[in-house]
């Protein structure tokens, strides 16, 4: 009896944790909702944001601290912090709470806000100065696909923080009577789920109402109907995701119309356009750049990871083969397409086709220029793709060494946005579904035996695409965040 007495009190003590800590996860909410509105302040646990998160998700952000740092953080550790950050008058950045709390435990001190004062010196107090690029940036989406409705989503959840980048407008075909449709389709997704938020119809002004933001529909067949003027739209960043014009003379059309000042392809662009993956190359987008490219998702996926790995252990030459959800150029049931093996029905059936990433690593990564082959696979599942890096490397190495530095750039590189990392044998595709990252080291499947190694990266095709999409648009509005603490070269 005393033993089951004493189990009882053990199964009671562990869930009054639990509720003690949902409720400090409670009070911790519209803090971090002060920290993101008032000040455009992002923190987040070793690169998980704790910003709109709920309460569950709170605490699986902390628990993710103990595979990072085998240490256990709780919201007990956090919350002092939080409310000292809400007194500190903060200019806006991006801090990882995680890493400074783990720091401060670490250091033996006791002084939060002595500690957050030297730590983040250079935001305090700095609240309403103008670091990100002045007034806000007209955004306009043209097309209303799979890419721009998620783009739709991550910009109407970051206006939250007054990040200055505005969703003014979509373009879309057709005749002005699908409203409803299109207000739909953002606000329920197979994939992604539910839209994180409040969407409505406004007819008489032909706009989508998303969280309080007005978002005007314009329906033309051509950027040459299109006046942006004439909705108050001025000096707008246009995002092409129609993937009709690829070069700069077709996306030139675009810079015609009245109220535009720049355009970004979201897919990979011909001729002489820049292909830009953030967190590799966009520094090369210079004032005068009218129209880049952001590449494609699998080349966004890769070239993060083989330009980390280049770095350490060099790079001979390599195949990469990309296994790759199907998309809306296949066909459901075997029909006509002018593509070979696209015909084929997408849901039943592996096609093999080509990709152009191999070579397009070579425009965001010259040194790889060459040393690269590809070829891809479509599978039946609508999201999350894989890419199996095949390398030679310059200098013998093993499993542990190679996962050890891929590990440590995740966390502590200027690559952690672009780069993560997961060591479990149970993950499946499906779990990668959301993830804002261009693409997951699976740590499990890594393959090194001397020169040779395999690597295993997955990535949302178009979630996490998407997310390298945003960050590009707000390197070419100048809005450039600060991130502490600072993190590794």
């Amino acid at each position: 009896m005393d033993q089951d007495k004493a189990s009882q009190d053990a199964r009671d003590i562990c869930f009054q944790e639990w509720q003690e800590n949902e409720a400090l996860a409670e009070e911790m909410i519209p803090l971090l909702g002060q920290l993101y509105r008032k000040y455009n302040v992002v923190p987040s646990l070793y690169g998980r944001s704790l910003i709109i998160r709920s309460v569950i998700r709170i605490l699986k952000n902390h628990r993710y601290v103990k595979k990072v740092e085998g240490t256990e953080l709780s919201v007990r550790d956090t919350l002092p912090f939080i409310k000292a950050m809400t007194e500190l008058e903060l200019g806006p950045a991006h801090i990882d709470l995680g890493k400074l709390v783990v720091a401060f435990k670490r250091s033996g001190r006791s002084d939060v806000k002595a500690y957050l004062g030297e730590e983040l010196g250079e935001l305090v107090g700095a609240h309403g100065t103008n670091g990100m690029g002045g007034a806000p940036k007209d955004v306009v989406l043209y097309g209303f696909g799979r890419i721009g409705r998620i783009l739709a989503r991550i910009l109407v959840e970051k206006a939250g923080g007054g990040n200055l980048l505005r969703l003014r407008a979509i373009v879309v075909r057709g005749a002005g009577d699908d409203l409803e449709k299109r207000a739909s389709l953002l606000r329920r997704d197979s994939v992604h789920g539910p839209f994180a938020g409040s969407i409505s119809v406004d007819h008489e002004n032909s706009a989508l109402i998303a969280n309080g933001q007005v978002i005007k529909v314009i329906h033309a067949d051509s950027p040459a109907d299109i006046d942006y003027t004439e909705y108050d739209i001025n000096n707008a960043l246009v995002v092409d995701n129609t993937g009709k014009w690829r070069d700069e003379e077709g996306l030139s059309q675009h810079l015609a119309s009245k109220g535009v000042a720049k355009v970004m392809l979201t897919a990979p662009g011909k001729g002489n356009l820049k292909n830009i993956v953030y967190g590799i190359n966009h520094t090369d987008i210079g004032d005068d750049d009218r129209i880049i490219s952001a590449a494609s998702c699998t080349t966004n996926a890769i070239v993060p990871v083989l330009k980390a790995i280049n770095d350490e252990f060099g790079i001979s030459h390599g195949h990469v083969e990309t296994v790759h959800s199907y998309t809306n150029d296949q066909n459901l049931i075997d029909n006509y397409h002018k593509g070979d093996r696209r015909g084929r029905s997408a849901p039943l059936n592996m096609v093999l086709t080509e990709t152009g990433a191999a070579k397009a690593v070579a425009k965001a990564l010259p040194e790889l220029a060459g040393k690269l082959t590809g070829n891809a696979i479509r599978v039946p599942t609508p999201n999350v793709s894989m890419a199996i890096l095949n390398l030679n490397l310059a200098r013998p190495a093993d499993v542990a060494s190679v996962n050890a530095y891929l590990r440590q750039v995740s966390l502590d590189s200027p690559l952690h946005k672009q780069i993560d990392y997961v060591d479990s044998p149970e993950v499946v595709s499906s779990d990668f579904v959301g993830n804002r990252h261009a693409g997951i080291v699976d740590a499990k499947a890594t393959i090194v035996d001397g020169n040779n190694a395999v690597l295993y990266v997955w990535y949302d095709n178009e979630f996490g695409y998407s997310c390298q999409v945003v960050r590009i648009l707000q390197s070419m509005s100048n809005v450039n965040f600060l991130y502490l603490p600072r993190t590794r070269d």
